[in-house]
């Protein structure tokens, strides 16, 4: 098994029309990880990964691999393989000389004989469960066969590093679902270092060790999937990352700890207040998910306080689950998520409350950055524990 860590110190890519594609990203990959970088169309992911495989040159900083600068070095001397989403299979041949083909073109370089080059095949075919289509030619096979075929081609190889290109795009929902579990299966197996593209942020949460959200060619955020979900960097990765995607509400707090919206108030707890009186009394963004708001208040609701009035708007069954959308006032419009018996009975136009979860919820600064204040000032309170603990020492 071969060991990789890629390493991209201030990366940037700037196009001969002076327009920014990636700006001064910083990311280390470990070894056996799997690394999944995440962004609207247009946020430079592509362009990261295109430097990473020697496709796109890049403009300033260091890109090593195992510790090697490769700036320089052509992408068939990187040791990686890359996969498409458009699978890039040839079709004039079949299933097992596509695979076989990258290890033909160099066997005498690599120092492989014809038998060990058809056991890899063979061996990864049946993996991938191609077995019973080697014959055939790309033309004859499904959306699904021509994917499996085209992680095959990467594999056979046995590179440092997978780069995944958004390779599932091109499937339907049923298929891109057991698609991308085959995938995570086979990473858990061959346990390469994989650096994956995607727009899906579904993807991203369920395949990643590892997520890096990405905006206008920088790193927003870096974490697990599960602390980019409940403790996201800023406005822009809470809204990002989770479907439907958060409530944003900008709103004034009050003297009592209160989060005013219009004539509406919600009671900020613990270390929310505590980062709102740091900020000095400015205007600030509530996140909430929608799955931390109830529809009707129940019994252990009640004198919670933390409850809003709005008219239903429309009401969107998921099977177990339902959205629901309401007008809170000509300004705001919030989406709530709940378990389908709990909206039985409710109705567009009928004018309802609502609770919300306010410890599980978010607030930002108002700014275009909108970081997570809350996130800021516990890192700060961090830091100062750190430094009261050495000082005692």
């Amino acid at each position: 098994m071969k060991l990789a860590t890629v390493e991209l110190e201030n990366i940037s890519k700037v196009y001969a029309d002076g327009t920014p594609a990636v700006d001064r990203v910083s990311l280390s990959i470990r070894d056996h990880e799997f690394v999944v970088l995440v962004g609207p169309s247009g946020c430079g992911k592509t362009t990261t990964l295109r430097m990473i495989a020697g496709l796109e040159a890049i403009s300033s900083g260091t890109l090593k691999i195992n510790g090697r600068v490769v700036n320089d070095v052509a992408p068939k001397d990187r040791d990686i393989a890359m996969v498409f989403q458009n699978y890039a299979l040839y079709p004039h041949m079949n299933v097992y000389k596509n695979m076989a083909f990258s290890l033909e073109m160099r066997r005498k370089e690599l120092g492989l004989s014809r038998a060990m080059i058809d056991q890899r095949v063979k061996e990864t075919a049946k993996s991938l469960g191609l077995t019973d289509v080697l014959a055939r030619k790309p033309k004859a096979l499904s959306g699904g066969q021509r994917q499996r075929v085209a992680l095959g081609r990467a594999i056979v190889r046995n590179p440092q590093a997978f780069l995944f290109d958004e390779p599932l795009s091109n499937l339907d929902a049923k298929l891109r679902v057991e698609t991308r579990a085959e995938i995570k299966r086979l990473h858990l197996k061959l346990r390469t270092t994989t650096i994956y593209v995607t727009h899906d942020q579904e993807e991203a949460m369920t395949m990643g060790d590892r997520i890096v959200v990405m905006k206008d060619g920088v790193i927003q955020q870096c974490d697990s999937p599960l602390e980019v979900y409940q403790n996201p960097a800023n406005q822009f990765v809470a809204s990002f990352v989770g479907m439907p995607p958060m409530n944003l509400i900008t709103g004034q707090v009050g003297q009592h700890d209160e989060f005013i919206l219009g004539e509406q108030k919600l009671t900020l707890p613990g270390k929310l207040a505590g980062a709102a009186r740091a900020q000095g009394g400015q205007n600030l963004v509530l996140g909430i998910r929608p799955e931390q708001i109830s529809p009707k208040v129940e019994e252990r609701f009640a004198g919670s306080g933390n409850v809003i009035r709005g008219v239903v708007q429309v009401i969107e069954p998921l099977g177990d689950r339902v959205d629901v959308r309401f007008r809170v006032d000509e300004r705001l419009t919030m989406i709530c998520r709940t378990e389908t018996h709990r909206a039985t009975g409710i109705a567009p136009g009928d004018s309802i409350t609502f609770h919300i979860a306010m410890a599980q919820c978010h607030l930002f600064e108002d700014s275009p950055a909108g970081e997570n204040i809350v996130r800021k000032w516990n890192s700060k309170e961090q830091r100062a524990d750190m430094t009261a603990k050495s000082l005692s020492e």
